[in-house]
């Protein structure tokens, strides 16, 4: 099996710059960590007072010993590029969040070895073996959490990463299950995905990588195996197991299990959650609601719960209901993942290895000096494009709304359940009488049944106090005049919360409609905001769909740059216009190769079950994250997989074979699906 290329990144001023702004960083992790650092010292052969740093990153080595790290770093002292250096001596670092230090051998060429740690405080450590099993499994998780999907996204936010596949056979699988198991209920120290707002024994980096690598490699009996066993010693863990049994497809045995796992704990929002989403997959939504209005009783301040409550009134096409529980989700700051800081590099060597050269990746890329693609500044400030986290999964729901009822019915329903500001003014010039009843929020805990307005708390789910988030988010006033697109193209103030008094007012008798008016909700800003990003994808989507048209009625070519082909069609995309995103997708291609455009054609060959058009995407995509130094993305192995339990190994294998393409290529792809064959995939069997 031939290894991606070796990025260096090169100091030539000052050695082991890059290392002590790792250590001045270490204080500032909060998630996994960043990837690996391996830095090189290389000495001129001509002149052996001249000394070069040379470093790069990398994930998914076996991080178990001080041996196994440093046979990584003697595999680097060969460079086929760089004849006139030679290496001298190498660091290997690698952070280990459990302890939250950063594991550290340094090897001397020839010669000696030592390993120790680093603490957040940059003072040396002793490293044992504890702390060596903690820092295998901190590797392992960091390969699976910070892979690239595909889209080339991850590679791009680091320069020179090489990544490897961490679990390549049995064994390994073996010893990576056995350390999550000895150090299950200690993986709350590894903080979580950035949907959850505490992480618990089943919501963390730790679940979440166990939980990805077998839906990756599809090693469900081991993966049942590992919380049957852990199960016996906290009941909690019932609801990893049922989501892995689900995956297996042993559906009944998972049912079986939530049913008895809620008597000894009715309230473990995570079980109900598991609930919910089953009860949803198999379109019994008025199950699953009930489920997910007690997953929300069971964790109010959980984002995760409100979202699954959310999610079932969308599919029951509640939609009033739907918006005023996404209103009341708990929105928390975005946590991004650790990436390394480090100061700028003299020189920068990114070199290309034969085997992953293919010229309909490389022409048409843009060289180095060449200007960038012009983007039109109505594309460049699309921010729904930068979310993460909360506010992308609340987004990705109220686009679902907005694309199965149109804006206009989205606009009644929100001026429906939300005060709009005109109506704030005219009721608070009506407002005589101040009372000590309860504020705008907790009136909406109880009102009065209205024939004209839904509200959620007659089920007691959406009803949930502001003030008893711990996040605190501000109340807002729906800031919109819907039928306005000047207004909501710039928005007028928004009445701050500390301002809003109409809960504590008592109603003007004469005004008849106020019923209607004190049940309505305060709308958050975050979701007026929403609106407003919705409203502006809408408006430079409708208007790309105008141009195209008057364009082919005029017989006349629309011409737009590859990368503002891509913005249009990751647009088309999140407003759930799959046929005109696939449509700007190609015309990215047309131009030159994009990995974002490439993902996109290859979900429209997913959903047609077009295999060989999946394989000759997957082929390039693959060879195009070789190509950056990744030799493994857990998304594009599930693909594979699963065609593979579709088709058969022997099918697959010999489609791609017939890909008229080079075979170093075609070999890249089919280590994907040796790796199915050694863990025995479904279909793999020759």
């Amino acid at each position: 099996m031939v290894l991606p290329a070796v990025p260096e990144i090169y100091e030539e001023e000052d050695v082991f710059t890059a290392v002590d702004a790792r250590t001045d960083a270490l204080q500032n992790l909060r998630e996994l960590g960043p990837p690996d650092l391996v830095y090189l010292v290389k000495q001129s052969k001509t002149n052996p007072t001249r000394q070069t740093g040379v470093y790069h990153h990398v994930t998914g080595i076996d991080a178990s010993s001080s041996a196994s790290l440093a046979a990584y770093v003697n595999t680097l002292t060969y460079s086929p590029v760089d004849k006139q250096n030679k290496v001298i001596s190498g660091v290997y670092c690698c952070y280990n969040a459990f302890s939250h230090l950063d594991m550290r051998v340094e090897v001397k060429i020839p010669g000696s070895l030592e390993s120790y740690c680093i603490d957040e405080r940059g003072d040396k450590r002793v490293a044992t073996d504890a702390l060596w099993l903690e820092t295998f499994l901190c590797a392992v998780l960091r390969s699976y959490t910070y892979a690239d999907d595909g889209t080339g996204d991850a590679i791009k936010k680091i320069v020179g990463v090489r990544r490897f596949n961490p679990v390549t056979n049995t064994e390994m699988e073996h010893k990576f299950l056995e350390a999550a198991e000895r150090l299950f209920f200690m993986g709350r120290q590894l903080s979580s995905e950035p949907e959850t707002q505490v992480p618990n024994t089943v919501a963390n980096h730790l679940t979440s990588g166990l939980l990805k690598y077998i839906h990756t490699t599809g090693r469900y009996a081991s993966g049942i195996n590992l919380f049957e066993k852990l199960r016996t010693k906290d009941v909690e863990v019932s609801s990893l197991l049922a989501r892995v049994l689900i995956s297996a497809d042993e559906e009944v045995q998972a049912v079986r299990l939530m049913h008895d796992a809620l008597q000894d704990v009715p309230m473990d929002y995570a079980l109900l959650d598991c609930q919910a989403a089953f009860c949803l997959s198999k379109g019994e939504g008025e199950l699953a609601l009930e489920c997910a209005k007690r997953s929300v009783t069971a964790a109010p301040s959980e984002f995760s719960t409100w979202a699954r409550l959310a999610e079932v009134y969308v599919a029951l096409e509640q939609w009033d209901l739907a918006l005023l529980t996404l209103n009341s989700c708990p929105m928390f700051t975005y946590q991004d993942k650790d990436i390394p800081r480090m100061p700028p590099p003299s020189r920068v060597l990114l070199p290309i290895l034969a085997e992953s050269a293919l010229d309909e990746i490389d022409e048409g890329q843009p060289k180095q000096g060449d200007p960038h693609d012009f983007v039109h500044p109505s594309l460049r400030k699309l921010h729904a494009t930068g979310y993460q986290g909360t506010f992308l999964k609340a987004y990705e729901l109220l686009t679902k709304i907005a694309a199965a009822i149109g804006w206009d019915q989205l606009l009644k329903i929100r001026s429906d359940v939300f005060v709009m500001e005109e109506e704030y003014r005219v009721e608070r010039q009506q407002t005589t009488k101040p009372s000590h009843s309860h504020n705008a929020s907790t009136v909406a805990l109880h009102p009065p049944a209205s024939p004209n307005t839904a509200t959620a708390s007659d089920d007691g789910d959406t009803g949930a106090d502001h003030s008893d988030r711990p996040n605190g988010t501000e109340n807002g006033i729906g800031n919109l005049e819907p039928t306005e697109a000047s207004t909501i193209e710039k928005p007028e103030h928004t009445v701050a919360s500390e301002t809003v008094k109409s809960g504590n007012e008592d109603p003007d008798p004469s005004h008849g409609d106020y019923a209607q008016f004190q049940n309505k909700r305060l709308c958050e800003r975050w979701l007026d905001n929403l609106f407003m990003v919705l409203y502006e994808d809408l408006r430079i989507y409708t208007i790309w769909r105008s141009e195209m048209a008057q364009s082919r009625h005029q017989s006349l070519d629309y011409k737009k740059t590859a990368t503002e082909w891509e913005i249009l069609g990751e647009l088309a995309e999140r407003l759930h216009h799959f046929d005109e995103a696939i449509e700007a997708y190609r015309q990215c291609l047309s131009i030159r190769f994009s990995p974002k455009a490439m993902r996109g054609i290859l979900k429209l060959y997913e959903k047609q079950g077009d295999t060989r058009g999946m394989l000759n995407a997957l082929i390039r995509l693959i060879a195009w994250q070789y190509r950056w130094y990744s030799e493994f993305s857990p998304d594009l192995l599930l693909l594979v997989r699963k065609l593979i339990e579709e088709e058969g190994a022997v099918k697959v294998r010999s489609i791609v074979q017939a890909t008229n393409l080079p075979q170093p290529v075609l070999d890249l792809t089919h280590q994907y699906c040796q790796i199915c064959a050694t863990f025995r995939s479904t279909g793999s069997d020759v």
